[in-house]
C-alpha cells in the first residue's frame, strides 16, 4: 500500500490504476510510472480537474435499438477534430450493443480493443485535452414505433423521441421541435410533484404580492400552473410549424403519440471557465 501511495503522488494516477501498475511491473516504481504513462492514464489524471464543456452530442440507431450520448473536451476545436468524433462513434457502437443502465457500466462496455474508460484515457493522452463520457440514454422502439432523430449544429443539441404509429417525417419533426423549445418533460405527469408544488407556492405568493385575494390568487395560479405546463412539457408546448396546435396534437392528428424524448445540449449545466486572454498575456510577460 506504501509503493501504491507513492506511484499515486507521482503520477495523480488513481489507487486502481496505480495498483495495476505495480502488478504488471512486479512492484518496479520506475515501470510502474512508465507503465501508467505509456497507458496514458498519467497525464489524463493531470487534466481531470479541468472544464471540458465543449464536445459533441450524437446519435446512432440500429434495428429497434437508438443511443445517444453527449461526450465533453474542453474545446470546440477539439470537437471538431476526426479523431475526437471517431472516438465518439466508438462509444455509441459500445452502448448501442450493450445493456450499460449507469455512466459506470457504461465506461466498462467493450470497445473493438479496450473498454470505454480506457479509450477515453488513451484518448485524452493523445488529444491532449481532457474528454469526458458526460451522459448517454439508450431507447428500444416497438414494432410499431419510430425514432425521430436530430441533430443542430453539427452536435450541439441532438435530440431522440420515440413515437408510436407515424412516419419518421412526423417523429423528425418533433425531434426539431424539442431542439428549438427545449421541453424538460414529455408529459405533465412526468414533471416531479415537489416540482409543481413549489411554482405553485412561488406564484402564489406573486399573486398576493400583487394585491390580490386569496380565493383569486388561487385561480390566478392554476392558470399559470397550465402557463408553466405549457413551457416545459413537450405535448403542452405550442408546435412550432402550426402555432394553433401543440406537439401532443401534433403527433395525434397523425394517428401517433409520443412515447419519450431525449434532448442533450452540449454544456448545460456545466460552469465554463471564463478566459481572459489580456491577464494571460500579462501574467507571461510578468512571469
Amino acid at each position: 500500500m506504501s509503493d501504491v501511495k507513492e506511484l499515486r503522488e507521482k503520477t495523480n494516477a488513481g489507487m486502481m490504476d496505480c495498483k495495476k501498475a505495480l502488478e504488471a511491473t512486479n512492484g518496479n516504481m520506475e515501470e510502474a510510472v512508465k507503465w501508467l504513462r505509456e497507458k496514458g492514464i498519467a497525464k489524463a489524471e493531470k487534466k481531470s480537474d479541468r472544464i471540458a464543456a465543449e464536445g459533441i452530442a450524437a446519435i446512432l440507431t440500429k434495428g429497434n435499438d437508438a443511443a445517444i450520448i453527449e461526450v465533453n473536451s474542453e474545446t470546440d476545436f477539439v470537437a471538431k477534430n476526426s479523431e475526437f468524433q471517431s472516438l465518439v462513434n466508438e462509444i455509441l457502437e459500445a452502448i448501442i450493443n450493450g445493456n450499460a443502465k449507469t455512466l459506470e457500466e457504461a465506461l466498462e462496455l467493450k470497445t473493438s480493443n479496450e473498454t470505454v474508460n480506457d479509450l477515453i484515457i488513451s484518448k485524452t493522452a493523445t488529444i491532449g485535452e481532457k474528454i469526458s463520457l458526460r451522459r448517454f440514454a439508450k431507447l428500444t422502439k416497438k414494432d410499431n414505433e419510430v425514432f425521430g432523430s436530430y441533430i443542430h449544429m453539427g452536435g450541439k443539441i441532438a435530440v431522440l423521441s420515440l413515437v408510436s404509429d407515424v412516419n419518421e417525417e412526423v417523429a423528425k419533426d418533433i425531434s426539431m421541435h424539442a431542439a428549438a423549445m427545449r421541453p424538460l418533460y414529455v408529459t405533465k405527469d412526468e414533471v416531479p410533484s415537489e416540482l409543481v408544488e413549489k411554482e405553485r407556492e412561488i406564484l402564489k405568493e406573486q399573486a398576493i404580492n400583487e394585491g390580490k385575494p386569496a380565493e383569486i390568487a388561487e385561480k390566478m395560479v392554476e392558470g399559470r400552473i397550465r402557463k408553466y405546463y405549457e413551457e416545459i412539457c413537450l405535448e403542452e408546448q405550442a408546435f412550432v410549424k402550426d402555432s394553433g396546435i401543440t406537439v401532443g396534437q401534433y403527433a395525434k392528428n397523425n394517428g401517433g403519440k409520443i412515447v419519450a424524448m431525449v434532448r442533450y445540449e452540449v454544456g448545460e449545466g456545466i460552469e465554463k471557465k471564463q478566459e481572459n486572454f489580456a491577464e494571460e498575456v500579462a501574467k507571461q510577460i510578468n512571469g
